[in-house]
């Protein structure tokens, strides 16, 4: 075992209500950063969800990890920090930093934690092929004698209604509720979990952006995913930035300004409500990644405005796909495409 990116995250899909009967387990689903941990003696490696080391921003979970009394694992699971009571997704992006000084301040001002919620591997035993009965188990057993309070066991239950009850905890640290089927091996990259998300949101990539009729300061974000063609397509926008960040993302956009902007459908022209000026859109290098609010899909678009809920430095462009915005599963459909 050697401290490189061994998997793909396992995924999930999009349900309307969690599945019942006997061979689930339902688990919590963190806002956080997803994680794959390994360990190889004294070497920790974190591995980000789109496959960028995250080890550097994040040295106390790291050399947390490598206390552990077993010296080899590969762990998945979730990075999560703690600020007045809360878990804080902001303060996690403040350390993808570029400066080693910034991150070792930040880290111990506000140390991250591990939620850990699988095991692909102990010792010289691989795990990913075992079912998850199996898996958890020996997540348990392996961390049976180091939990702390940066070094957590995410809760786990076969009770449907006690995972109902997650939602009504109504916690800011949960993103949803995840259902695993217990017999299943751990497939990377695959979505063979599924997951009800407390809330409609979409990670999408800025294509492009509109400008103030008045300024030149940014007005709008135009947002775009990609298709089963591989091509960009422009599938809405936001216009929810506060006033006191608007000079920055300017400053920003205008440095990936010129870029290829959307390859797909791109933003409209003129209607009738808008003027020339504000009919004008400027394509972006497709760097960026935002998640925002939605309520309604139409056409593979979104029907009304959204709001800009925070960046998602943590995901790559390439993960922001059209599968976001297809309608949940039913209940009938789950069984028919998992089993």
């Amino acid at each position: 075992m050697t401290p490189t990116a061994p998997f793909a995250p396992m995924e999930a899909l999009l349900v309307e209500h969690l599945p019942a009967g006997d061979g689930w387990q339902y688990e919590p689903k963190w806002d956080g950063f997803r994680c794959i941990a390994v360990r190889d003696e004294g070497a920790v490696a974190l591995w980000s969800k789109s496959g960028k080391p995250l080890d550097r921003y994040f040295p106390e979970v790291a050399e947390r990890l490598a206390q552990v009394g077993q010296k080899r694992f590969i762990l998945d699971g979730e990075l999560l920090i703690e600020t007045r009571g809360a878990m804080s997704f902001e303060a996690l992006q403040a350390r993808l930093h570029p400066a080693a000084s910034r991150i070792a301040k930040l880290s111990a001002a506000t140390p991250a934690l591990f939620m850990a919620f699988d095991c692909l591997g102990v010792g010289s035993r691989p795990l990913a092929s075992e079912p998850l009965d199996a898996r958890r188990a020996a997540l348990e057993k392996l961390l049976a004698a180091d939990l702390s309070y940066d070094l957590r066991l995410s809760p786990a239950s076969f009770d449907r209604h006690e995972a109902a009850r997650w939602f009504d905890a109504g916690s800011t640290a949960l993103d949803g509720v995840i259902a695993k089927r217990r017999d299943d091996p751990y497939r990377p990259g695959e979505r063979t979990m599924v997951k009800v998300k407390a809330r409609r949101t979409a990670d999408c990539i800025v294509g492009g952006f509109r400008r103030e009729t008045k300024s030149d300061e940014v007005a709008s974000l135009l947002l775009g995913l990609f298709g089963d063609d591989g091509k960009l397509h422009h599938v809405g926008f936001t216009s929810s930035i506060a006033d006191k960040n608007r000079a920055a993302w300017t400053k920003e956009l205008d440095k990936l300004a010129g870029g290829s902007g959307f390859t797909g459908k791109a933003p409209g022209g003129p209607s009738r409500w808008a003027t020339e000026r504000s009919a004008e859109w400027v394509p972006v290098r497709p760097e960026l990644v935002v998640e925002v609010v939605y309520d309604q899909v139409t056409g593979e678009r979104f029907r009304h405005g959204t709001k800009l809920l925070r960046r998602r430095p943590d995901k790559a462009p390439a993960q922001c796909t059209m599968e976001q915005l297809r309608r949940p599963l039913s209940a009938a459909e789950v069984k028919a495409l998992l089993g």
